[in-house]
């Protein structure tokens, strides 16, 4: 499958530059990946300080700014030819409406379980996301696991089942965010080597802009919107979600055309350990014993999957030299 180019990139080869080999790809696709996980584990901070904006307010928000940024991006860039031709696809332009619905869903949410005091079971849902990933590349993609990996699922579940346990209730907030995000990354990676990120993101976004401005003028209209109505500070917090939300996305798409859904799955528990540290540290969320053993079991999943992608990285690198 073809890689899909950063703007960065795109320049590069435009002044004669040669492509990189796979090998480096895959390295930078490690790079994007750590840079869009980091950002986002740091997400909880910047939402709270939107309060008293509601969740529907905030992501229309990020959309409508979104797709400004990407504007601007594209015309420095000169990708408004590439951003047409997706358009003009059918089968593209299908394919990332359904990932923007997808990330939709993800954004409210998340932004809804921030706003509301449950930072901790959205960062639950980052936890089990890897496990999604690795199952969605198995179930679709065909993707054959190794004993450990299996291992790994099979404790995830069992973690669910604790923790549902636990909070008295299905940890819903927990699960749609992994099978909407895990689902999402799935969708970025089918199209990944035909459109480059800041492309699918500027499609997805616009998709999404109709119905962003029409929630804003709603709220407008019942005198719930905060956008001007809390001062300069407030409106650039607000009108700063653009990049917020734009680069750590370019980041990941720019990450999910280069590896596999495998890889993606363990780069993600990154975003939930910084999220769940700012839950009970700066958020003060309570975390109960039950609690406690219910994300342990999580944790020792994904010690599983990493310490087994470890073994395999180790094996493929003997491999490689080897045919060198």
């Amino acid at each position: 499958m073809a890689v899909s180019e950063s703007p960065l990139e795109s320049v590069q080869k435009s002044h004669g530059k040669a492509s990189k080999p796979a090998r480096s790809e895959a390295a930078t696709g490690v790079l994007y990946g750590v840079g869009a996980y980091g950002l986002w584990g740091l997400l909880p901070l910047y939402f709270i300080l939107l309060v008293p904006a509601n969740s529907i307010e905030i992501v229309a928000n990020r959309v409508v700014w979104s797709v400004l940024f990407c504007a601007l991006i594209i015309t420095v860039t000169r990708g408004w030819g590439k951003f047409g031709a997706a358009v003009r696809n059918p089968r593209i332009l299908g394919t990332l409406t359904v990932a923007a619905f997808l990330i939709v869903i993800n954004w409210l949410t998340y932004v809804y379980a921030v706003t509301t005091g449950n930072a901790i079971e959205a960062s639950l849902g980052y936890f089990i996301n890897p496990l999604v990933s690795v199952l969605i590349g198995v179930i679709v993609l065909k993707e054959k696991l190794r004993p450990l990996q299996w291992v790994a699922i099979g404790v995830g579940f069992v973690a669910v089942v604790v923790l549902t346990a636990s909070y008295g209730k299905l940890p819903w907030i927990a699960l749609v965010l992994a099978f909407s995000f895990g689902t999402y990354g799935f969708v970025k990676n089918r199209v990944g080597g035909k459109v480059e990120a800041i492309t699918s993101l500027s499609v997805e976004t616009t998709v999404l802009a109709p119905f962003a401005i029409v929630a804003m003028l709603v709220l407008a209209g019942m005198g719930q919107a905060t956008l001007t109505g809390l001062g300069a500070g407030h409106f650039w917090l607000l009108a700063a979600s653009g990049i917020v939300t734009a680069v750590p996305l370019l980041f990941f798409g720019a990450s999910a055309s280069r590896l596999s859904m495998t890889s993606i799955g363990l780069l993600q528990f990154m975003t939930p350990v910084v999220q769940f540290l700012i839950a009970i540290t700066l958020m003060g969320e309570h975390m109960g014993l039950d609690r406690w053993i219910g994300f342990s079991i999580v944790w020792v999943a994904l010690i599983i999957l990493t310490a087994d992608m470890m073994r395999n990285y180790r094996h493929t690198a003997r491999l490689r030299r080897a045919a060198a």
